[in-house]
């Protein structure tokens, strides 16, 4: 298994706990053990977050943002490790986390995690964010078993 995809939202749904509205990936476009995932999220105006955050100029929460690249890097982590199916990782820490341009309503957030080091049970990968090849968000995040 060098190479896989996941457009299917059912096999991203058996691999994580998170449910509307809080499941922020729609789709896995790539993955390779060991190496990178690359996750995408379509970002709709009906997202129960715009109504707040801003109703007259609606962006998409940073913390979101990073929510999302984490559960890219959670699914990562279990599709790695197939130990980790059934187990609850959760957000271990984040640095060098920088946002560089807005997501908004209509836009595809397309995350690209890569593994830094993995030791016991915590992952390090460096995460990404783009739109139309735009440099969104980045930051270094760490996940764990709870």
């Amino acid at each position: 298994m060098s190479f896989i995809t996941f457009k299917d939202i059912q096999a991203i749904l058996n691999l994580l706990p998170h449910r509307y509205p809080f499941l922020l990936v729609d789709r896995i476009l790539a993955f390779e053990p060991d190496v990178s995932i690359t996750g995408l999220k379509n970002v709709t105006f009906n997202e129960p977050f715009f109504q707040g955050h801003f109703p007259q100029q609606p962006i998409m929460p940073g913390v979101l943002i990073l929510e999302a690249m984490a559960q890219v890097g959670i699914l990562f982590a279990k599709l790695t490790d197939e130990g980790l199916k059934d187990r609850l990782m959760v957000f271990a820490g984040m640095d060098e986390v920088r946002f560089r341009r807005p997501v908004v309503p209509g836009d595809q957030l397309l995350m690209e995690l890569t593994l830094i080091k993995r030791k016991s049970t915590l992952w390090k990968m460096a995460a990404k964010a783009t739109v139309d090849e735009q440099l969104a968000a980045e930051a270094v995040l760490m996940a764990g078993i709870k």
